[in-house]
């Protein structure tokens, strides 16, 4: 129902290309948005680089906010307790942390808005992604503009919600040999959720693992999405 509403109320938005998760909730959005586009339809593209962080050993398990304060995380790890992580480099085995999360972020702009911003004329692209991947997103796009303010916090995104920024050159770029000019990106729309209003909100996943998994961002990789590289439909 809440990818079903996205598509309908973005359906008189025209957008040039959809970059979407290869995951199951935002690819399922994504193609919900896609769906209800006019013809010509947009370019979709699956990029792992919009998967939700990976928590590697913790992926599928429930968190404790109080875990025993007198072991290590990684005796805590070996025991299967994977508690709340508070510090930006800190990670479950095999997982990402949100500082490596910002690294693939940051490859995630390159891949799809930078090749936008060197095209002539103007671009109109959704990125469809993950709570935690979008937060850092935005701030990976606002790292490219020196004048950006950095104090504002992009998290606690709803699902489905859409965020909205516009991304130009400060001057006139001709030259990219020495990286990207400096951009100037506006944050314009944060957590918007109107679309949601008359959706009742009476799933308990709590009990159901293949619910918690989807609802949490993850589940099986999508059947468009079953190779590593990136696909064009």
């Amino acid at each position: 129902q809440q990818a079903a509403a996205a598509g309908e109320f973005f359906s008189t938005t025209k957008f040039d290309t959809i970059y979407a998760s290869p995951l199951l909730r935002a690819n399922a959005t994504a193609q919900a948005i896609h769906g209800r586009q006019q013809e010509p339809f947009p370019s979709f593209i699956v990029t792992p680089n919009l998967r939700e962080q990976h928590f590697g050993a913790a992926e599928g398990s429930p968190w404790t906010y109080t875990p025993p304060e007198d072991k290590s995380l990684d005796e805590l790890f070996a025991e299967g307790i994977y508690p709340v992580l508070y510090h930006r480099d800190e990670k479950f085995p095999a997982a990402e942390s949100l500082n490596d999360l910002a690294s693939r972020a940051e490859k995630a702009i390159m891949e799809c808005v930078v090749p936008h911003l060197r095209s002539e004329g103007i671009a109109h692209i959704a990125m469809v992604s993950h709570g935690l991947c979008i937060s850092e997103l935005v701030a990976a796009l606002l790292r490219l503009d020196p004048d950006s303010r950095r104090d504002v916090s992009y998290k606690g995104l709803l699902n489905t919600a859409w965020t909205r920024a516009t991304v130009s050159f400060k001057e006139v770029a001709t030259n990219f040999a020495e990286g990207i000019p400096p951009l100037h990106v506006q944050v314009t729309h944060v957590n918007m959720a109107d679309h949601l209003e008359d959706i009742p909100f009476n799933l308990d996943a709590s009990g159901n693992s293949e619910a918690r998994k989807f609802f949490g961002g993850g589940g099986e990789v999508a059947e468009a999405a079953q190779s590593d590289e990136k696909q064009k439909l």
